[in-house]
């Protein structure tokens, strides 16, 4: 079974009864600078098959989004190979500020258990000045173990879940 869901919230591996809502998503510029859009990183999965599109539903709707990467995106930030990164992670904006994304984070390691059962640890890279996506990432119990590595705008903390 795919879907984790708590409360309102839910998480579910994307499907194509989902692709127009992804597409009407907004995201302000700001916000662009750290992540991708959904429809962009959807076009990457479609031709790279350790990329996993998953989305985030609000009430069985569409509301945000993001990719668990197999070993090819996770050896750029750890050498785990039982570990899963976690990228292009998003609320579309104009649901922000209902608590999808802290509700979708912690739903996150019983989802990844779930379904990528040989996956021991959760990894992501978050920009350091995105404030805002490292405040909801240590929330859900990601750590920052003190490693860093170079994105294309800049320092990312690199942050670890182990399951």
């Amino acid at each position: 079974m795919a879907t984790v869901q708590k409360e309102k919230i839910s998480l579910d591996f994307y499907k194509f009864k989902y692709k127009e809502k992804l597409e009407e998503y907004y995201l302000p510029e700001e916000q662009q600078k750290y992540t991708s859009l959904p429809a962009d990183a959807l076009a990457i999965c479609e031709t790279d098959s350790e990329r996993t599109p998953v989305v985030i539903l609000y009430n069985q709707t569409p509301a945000g989004f993001f990719v668990l990467h197999g070993w090819e995106g996770v050896k750029s930030y750890s050498d785990n190979r039982n570990a899963i990164l976690l990228r292009a992670y998003s609320v579309n904006a104009n649901l922000q500020g209902k608590g999808i994304a802290t509700q979708s984070i912690q739903l996150l390691p019983s989802f990844v258990k779930e379904n990528f059962p040989d996956k021991d640890e959760i990894v992501l890279g978050v920009n350091h000045l995105n404030k805002r996506a490292q405040c909801v990432y240590q929330s859900g119990g990601f750590k920052d173990k003190g490693i860093r590595a170079m994105g294309k705008n800049g320092e990312l903390y690199i942050l670890h879940l182990e399951l």
